[in-house]
């Protein structure tokens, strides 16, 4: 199983205001931002644990190997304890880790 290396924290950080908008000015701006970062960090890591469990897939309805794959239930315990995508996007926005542009503000020099 792969650790990506981050220094998220695990659970909910209250965030200073000032640190969100000093790259875009505005925290709409930076709100979408974050949350377009963690669709994606979302889907990365949707995509990473579907792979993972196909190796267990069952196409039969033999009851006892549902109830007794343990490997299966570990790679699920250690995606459910990995930071939530907001949070990992969220640091990576404050820590200016994310590359974004505004097409909009380009357009109006």
């Amino acid at each position: 199983m792969e650790n990506k290396k981050n220094v998220t924290p695990g659970t909910t950080v209250t965030r200073n205001l000032e640190d969100l908008i000093k790259t875009t000015d505005n925290v709409y701006e930076s709100i979408v931002v974050i949350s377009k970062r963690a669709n994606q960090l979302s889907a990365e890591t949707k995509e990473e644990l579907n792979k993972k469990l196909e190796e267990f897939a069952s196409y039969t309805d033999n009851l006892e190997e549902i109830f007794e794959n343990r490997e299966q239930i570990e790679i699920s315990k250690h995606y459910e304890k990995l930071p939530k995508p907001t949070l990992i996007a969220t640091q990576e926005f404050i820590d200016g880790k994310i590359y974004y542009r505004n097409p909009k503000k380009e357009n109006k020099i």
